[in-house]
């Protein structure tokens, strides 16, 4: 479980380098210029005109995951040995009360699942029987939540009324079908066998029929996506399928270099998992304000809330039960995927770099690096990288204007880090 790791906090070792892997992150994840060059002066939520020369989101993106992976071997005796501060995911947020992220996005997300449904009606049935197996309502619905919540919050700092605009509500159900779609087609080429619980769509139904169902699914939010009429939204929002492309292809590969390797993984998780609900964000946004600081903090937000998230889920894979996950757990190392915790360990365990580069398929390298990564600091040193993307994530969402749902995207960033499934 992730809980255990904020209640171990405490006992590290007191024999570090006085400077932590905290400080390290800080010093070189690159970021923002549009958001880190304000004076110290200036109000948290308010605007201001952006610099001509600002590189774009997913430029920006790519700097920021090479500026730090390629500090990693620098810093690497205090990324092994970090001097801890206490957790202030909980204390950047000072109000008495936040309400439950889940009660405030109820009222939008109530409907979300038979809206999507509907968006899926086709005459035949069995297509639509798989189509509709995952809308069943029984998922997370973090992707939507995240959009609904930040599409509310900017509709308050843009000094108009909280209720979603249609435009925004219909991204939040696209933002849900294109990641249920991805999930389809992952799971055919992982060969994996549950999904949510119960068997996955190629496992019942065979591959074929699962490849179509996921293309029905994304050709229907495309379909969606265009009726929204705004053409910024419809290259903002396919961005993310060329993202889910080229995020699945770099899982096919590895780097040799170590330094290259976890570039190449965090990258990976980026376009796999961060660049929907980044991107997402900055589509609400641009319905409802000009300003593309603002459009900048919706995408950033997105950004680290979602590389958050990936992380964590990497942490459960080794922590948490399959009753937990609802699918296998080790099922990255059975993929041959080296994800945060080997990469972390690697450094206190450099048999594991053979390992990763035959992608754990010798007899016994499953086990023996699910045992490494236990034996090393490679939970503790993802969770960590985790809760710096937490705080990012806050730290931008704190530059809107205070709502009930500015303070919900904390709240729902702090529940994303402590998460046990």
């Amino acid at each position: 479980m992730a809980g255990p790791w904020w209640s171990r906090c405490r006992s590290w070792s007191t024999n570090c380098t006085r400077a932590g892997v905290f400080e390290t992150l800080r010093r070189v994840s690159g970021r923002s210029a549009a958001l880190s060059a304000s004076s110290p002066g200036r109000a948290s939520w308010s605007s201001r005109p952006r610099s001509e020369a600002q590189p774009s989101s997913s430029t920006r993106t790519n700097l920021q995951i090479f500026n730090f992976t390629s500090s990693l071997n620098r810093h690497k005796p205090r990324l092994l040995c970090p001097t801890l501060q206490p957790c202030c995911c909980r204390t950047i947020h000072s109000d008495a009360k936040v309400k439950d992220p889940f009660t405030l996005a109820q009222k939008d997300l109530t409907s979300l699942y038979d809206d999507i449904k509907k968006e899926l009606f086709v005459s035949k049935e069995e297509l639509k029987f798989l189509c509709d197996y995952y809308f069943d309502g029984k998922g997370k619905a973090i992707r939507p939540m995240i959009v609904v919540l930040m599409a509310r919050a900017l509709n308050i700092h843009s000094n108009r009324a909280g209720d979603l605009l249609p435009g925004q509500r219909a991204i939040a159900m696209i933002s849900e079908m294109i990641h249920t779609a991805s999930l389809v087609h992952d799971d055919v080429i992982d060969g994996s066998h549950k999904r949510r619980g119960k068997g996955t769509i190629h496992e019942v139904w065979g591959e074929r029929k699962a490849i179509l169902a996921g293309d029905f699914i994304l050709s229907a939010a495309s379909l969606a996506l265009a009726r929204i009429g705004n053409i910024t939204v419809v290259k903002v929002l396919s961005q993310v399928i060329e993202d889910l492309v080229r995020g699945e292809f770099m899982q096919l590969g590895s780097k040799e270099n170590e330094n290259e390797r976890f570039k190449h993984y965090l990258e990976k998780t980026f376009k796999k998992t961060a660049s929907l609900i980044a991107n997402s964000c900055k589509a609400v946004s641009i319905l409802v304000n000009p300003d593309p600081d603002v459009h900048e903090i919706a995408f950033q937000f997105g950004k680290n809330v979602g590389i958050a998230f990936q992380l964590v889920d990497d942490v459960l894979d080794f922590t948490s039960g399959a009753s937990q996950l609802g699918k296998p757990s080790a099922a990255d190392l059975k993929l041959g995927l080296a994800t945060g915790p080997v990469l972390f360990a690697c450094q206190q365990f450099p048999e594991l770099h053979a390992m990763i580069m035959r992608r754990f398929s010798s007899d016994g390298d499953v086990d023996r690096a699910w045992k490494y990564v236990l034996q090393s600091d490679g939970v503790e040193q993802t969770n960590f990288l985790a809760r710096h993307y937490g705080q990012e994530a806050i730290r931008h969402v704190r530059m809107l204007r205070p709502s009930p749902e500015r303070d919900a995207l904390i709240r729902l960033t702090e529940m994303v880090l402590t998460r046990d499934k």
